[in-house]
């Protein structure tokens, strides 16, 4: 899944897709280096991130994913309001990533049901003003489990088929550099849950702080890329079904050398 931030103030790349054009180019870059699917997203959800209007979402995110579908790209739509999702599945969008797992709007879960489109469902406690506020768990695997688990709950209750729900953990929402690391180790128990698992954790802080020099400043979002293909790797070898990444080649290409071995364990066995 490769990133297109059409935002002013991304923590990554904001500012570089603001114009369509531009965006739509570099979608379709993302898809000629490995990309399957590309997510467009109006909306920064960085921490301390502020809310803007949905007219302003929809004005950034709308002339992208139309013209991304019109070339016949897959498109995912990341977005937390219901608005904006109806209005990008009407112009060719064919998945919702939810950032809030429908928690943020309510309509969103009937939108999805509506319109017969497969959501990402992440885990999500706040917005993002105040989200690293609420990093207490009693077990952060555990905890994060099973409050994904009332989140897909509230989907299927919703009437959307267990074949269109992904789940995400939700690394750097709501959890600390180290807890992002724990979940990491256990995405086990994230497959258990029985719905594909999507890993978005391209280029986000926690790997600037693994990366920081000595003299402690954080390793910029563009050195991150290195650990960002890493952690591609080992999502890959856990069973993830996709990566969210803002560069596709490299982690299209480790996704690869994880399928090919996959398939000589089976040929030796």
């Amino acid at each position: 899944m490769g990133v297109i931030n059409v935002t002013p103030d991304s923590f990554s790349d904001g500012g570089r897709w603001l114009d369509p054009e531009t965006a739509i180019a570099h979608g379709l870059s993302l898809v000629a280096e490995g990309a399957d699917l590309i997510d467009v997203g109006g909306e920064s959800t960085r921490p301390g991130a502020i809310r803007i209007d949905p007219e302003e979402e929809l004005r950034r995110v709308i002339p992208v994913v139309q013209g991304l579908a019109s070339e016949g790209i897959a498109v995912s739509v990341d977005t937390m309001r219901a608005e904006v999702a109806e209005r990008a599945l009407a112009v060719g969008a064919s998945l919702i990533n939810d950032v809030s797992g429908g928690r943020a709007d309510p309509r969103m879960m009937d939108i999805a049901v509506a319109g017969g489109s497969p959501i990402v469902l992440m885990h999500w406690r706040g917005h993002s003003d105040g989200m690293q506020k609420l990093t207490t768990y009693d077990d952060v695997v555990g905890d994060v489990v099973r409050e994904l688990s009332v989140q897909i709950d509230a989907g299927l209750a919703a009437g959307i088929p267990e074949s269109r729900i992904v789940v995400d953990p939700g690394l750097g929402f709501s959890k600390t550099a180290d807890q992002n690391w724990v979940i990491l180790a256990h995405l086990d128990a994230f497959m258990e849950l029985g719905f594909p698992v999507l890993v978005a954790a391209s280029r986000k802080r926690f790997l600037g702080e693994l990366l920081a020099p000595a003299e402690g400043e954080l390793r910029p979002t563009n050195e991150r890329e290195a650990a960002t293909v890493a952690v591609s790797t080992m999502a890959a070898a856990a069973g993830a079904w996709a990566v969210r990444v803002h560069e596709s080649r490299a982690s299209a290409d480790a996704v690869r050398v994880v399928a090919r071995m996959r398939e000589a364990e089976k040929e030796d066995a």
